[in-house]
């Protein structure tokens, strides 16, 4: 795809982020015209209700699914091409078991010690996702072979997943309610101050994520390639887990974990772009991913359904057409 194509297809995705943003906020169970979004964003006159709800409501939501399906997709392409398997994930590592470990956890204990708060869960994500990174980590110092660090990863998934299980079976009726609620996924929990630690986050991975584009574009050719390239694989790949982690940890521990965004996306970017240079694809990855989260959210309010039902619906075909397709992944 020529330079120009490219010009064109960022310029599309980018307005099509921002108009899907807009519907977004003006779809919900009371709808706002268009005309008083745009007031209530840019400081027009208009019914202080009305700006309530759309500065303080409905633009937190949009904005949350914005930075989450960005997050996820870029942690996606990073893992597919880390593990050059275009069926992994930003879960892949057991990022998702750990957080739900310690969203279990959590919940078995406020129902033991009565203590429970929205900030307490969402800690509690987070340091399950990130014991398991330090376990991959130190894993990671004496495998060399990535395969075999997925398939350890794939272990521990199961094996935390099966803990989980214990802990569901032991947990009290309200607990495991809760936590049956929070598997679901869902982008409108999260408050204004918690939406300024999701964003911190999420950028930092972001930013960590560009630093790995060069390592990301060698490792397409082969880990014997990198190599001879002098790319240190152990640092690329620590870096970009860490990237893997802080995206993919943040978002699932804020709301839940959300599925086939990651898994998808970036192959929705490959067909749209036709390149394989890191360059194109990550920010591509990136748009995709957020026009189809916002999308997704737009439908899971007018059916009031969960969100993850409907990315599972969305991704499903995508994953489907790729096994079918058998493409090349590098292609």
């Amino acid at each position: 795809m020529s330079a120009f194509k490219l010009r064109i297809v960022f310029a599309s995705l980018i307005a099509a982020t921002l108009a899907l943003m807009l519907l977004d906020i003006a779809i919900g169970a009371v709808d706002i015209p268009m005309s008083d979004v745009w007031k209530s964003l840019t400081g027009g006159n208009v019914d202080p209700s009305t700006s309530l709800i759309v500065r303080h409501i409905r633009l937190i939501k949009a904005t949350v699914a914005l930075l989450c399906g960005m997050a996820l997709s870029v942690s996606g392409l990073q893992m597919q091409t880390l593990f050059r398997n275009p069926l992994a994930g930003p879960y892949v590592l057991g990022i998702s078991s750990g957080a739900s470990l310690g969203v279990a956890i959590m919940l078995l204990g406020s129902a033991w010690l009565g203590i429970s708060s929205p900030l307490g869960i969402v800690t509690a994500a987070w340091i399950g996702a990130a014991s398991v990174l330090l376990a991959i980590s130190a894993v990671s110092t004496r495998i060399k072979d990535i395969m075999v660090l997925l398939i350890l990863g794939i272990m521990l998934s199961s094996a935390i997943s099966a803990i989980v299980q214990m802990l569901q079976y032991l947990s009290h009726e309200d607990a495991l309610k809760s936590f049956v609620i929070w598997t679901m996924g869902s982008l409108g929990e999260v408050t204004g101050p918690q939406l300024a630690i999701l964003a911190a986050a999420v950028s930092a991975g972001l930013l960590v994520a560009i630093a790995t584009i060069k390592p990301l574009d060698i490792l397409l050719l082969g880990e014997q390639y990198a190599r001879t390239m002098g790319l240190n694989l152990r640092r690329s790949r620590m870096i970009i887990i860490l990237s893997t982690t802080l995206l993919a940890g943040t978002v699932t521990a804020f709301c839940g974990p959300i599925g086939f965004i990651g898994l998808a996306m970036p192959h929705v970017a490959r067909a749209i772009t036709r390149r394989a240079d890191h360059r194109v694809l990550l920010p591509a990855s990136a748009l995709v991913g957020a026009i189809v989260l916002i999308g997704c959210d737009l439908v899971s309010k007018l059916l009031v359904l969960p969100i993850n039902s409907i990315t599972a619906l969305v991704g499903i075909p995508v994953v489907i057409w790729v096994v079918l397709s058998n493409k090349s992944f590098s292609a």
